[in-house]
């Protein structure tokens, strides 16, 4: 246990992408305005654009990885083999030399970065999850069959304990993502006898959701989990033509995110349609440039998402669901168009619509006239603004990353 006074060590274990190192970043600049230090691993070139120049980095290298699949349970199981368990082999070392050299009080393990659990776990060092998305948060797919054969073999490297690794048995997506991680527990050298799900230390579990958000029963949440809401912070934000928004029109943010920009382009021109029918609202979309736009649209590559929030220059916000588009877009009450494409998205458009604060769509078949009606619907209908501003309010509730950091801080300092 650390003296009240003595600057405490974290180390952030987390995937190079975008939707988990935001709310990573902001939790870490709250830990440092606390005084305390903070490290990472993973790749530079993904790490440096996003924490800048002065971030202590342990360098994993890059890879490629696979492709994953669109929708439900398949699409989690190829989210696990083709990138969790191989970056989780491909970055075990570096792990384990960060907490061995870099000597953390704390390592804070995104759940899709098994190798932070495991390194810590074999050096005796107290670790804590980190929870950016709803996937893992209550298993809401857990239950779904698995049909599907191995995409390449046993993603665990031969390591199939307790009849695990790729061989489903027929125990649906539970089982079969059981058997993965006592795999890789077991490839990593660690007795079987110690055996702790990576995904949820026993200690914490971060989270940057809400109870209803996250389906949890907001009287039975258990006492290791701390739902923070999102965490944001201050980031460069890209160039804007802010002169071009009309003030005479309301106006809708569509972004689809960075990971599905290979999918969308098709849902893209369909939403194009339906603005074009809507002359009274202004379309701000993030989208390459030779994407078809509606008339009087703003397009970007890249759009400052937080900024035109916080600046009140949307009134609506039609996305693909992912936490951070979603809980940014909440905790500033607006309402959403929810599109979503795989992993925890549908899991989340399904808890948003019925709170009542999004209208869910189908990416795949939408038409323009439904597209058209979702976004009148939460255009014209006050209640879905209501419902997402009761639902953003408890979000802020929980605290952000300032109360992440002093939870974390807890938790280091106890006896372990």
């Amino acid at each position: 246990m650390s003296a009240p006074d003595v600057p405490l060590r974290l180390l952030i274990v987390v995937p190079p992408l975008a939707g988990h190192l935001l709310p990573a970043r902001a939790l870490a600049l709250a830990w440092a305005a606390r005084g305390h230090e903070v490290s990472w691993v993973g790749p530079e070139p993904a790490l440096r654009p996003v924490l800048g120049p002065d971030a202590v980095v342990h360098p994993t290298g890059a890879r490629l990885f696979r492709e994953q699949a669109v929708g439900g349970a398949a699409a989690v199981r190829s989210l696990w083999e083709g990138f969790v368990v191989p970056h989780t082999r491909f970055t075990l070392g570096t792990v384990r030399r960060a907490v061995a050299q870099w000597r953390p009080d704390l390592v804070l393990v995104d759940q899709h970065s098994p190798a932070g659990a495991l390194a810590a776990h074999g050096a005796g060092v107290p670790w804590a999850s980190f929870a950016p998305s709803s996937l893992e948060i209550g298993d809401p797919l857990d239950e779904e069959p698995l049909d599907e054969e191995p995409t390449d073999g046993d993603p665990t490297g031969g390591v199939s304990p307790e009849g695990g690794g790729s061989d489903n048995g027929g125990r649906g997506l539970a089982g079969w993502r059981d058997g993965v991680l006592r795999g890789l527990w077991e490839r990593a050298g660690l007795p079987a006898g110690q055996y702790t799900d990576p995904r949820f230390s026993p200690g914490l579990v971060v989270a940057t959701g809400s109870a209803a958000l996250l389906g949890l029963d907001a009287a039975a949440v258990p006492a290791a989990y701390a739902l923070v809401g999102p965490l944001l912070a201050e980031r460069p934000e890209p160039p804007f033509p802010w002169e071009r928004l009309d003030p005479a029109r309301r106006r809708v943010l569509v972004t689809m995110g960075t990971l599905s920009a290979e999918v969308a382009g098709g849902f893209l021109d369909r939403v194009a349609a339906a603005l074009a029918e809507l002359p009274d609202v202004q379309a701000v979309v993030a989208a390459p440039g030779e994407a078809v736009l509606p008339p009087g649209a703003i397009g970007c590559a890249r759009v400052p998402v937080l900024e035109l929030l916080e600046r009140g220059a949307v009134d609506a916000v039609l996305c693909h669901g992912g936490m951070n588009t979603v809980g940014e877009s909440l905790v500033h009450g607006r309402p959403l168009v929810l599109a979503p494409i795989r992993h925890d998205q549908p899991v989340t458009a399904g808890r948003l619509a019925a709170l009542g604060a999004a209208v869910r769509v189908d990416f795949a078949t939408a038409a323009p006239e439904q597209l058209r009606a979702a976004l009148r619907a939460v255009l014209d209908d006050p209640g879905y603004r209501s419902a997402a501003e009761l639902v953003g309010r408890q979000l802020r509730d929980g605290g952000g990353a300032v109360a992440a950091a002093e939870r974390l801080e807890r938790f280091a300092r106890v006896p372990h």
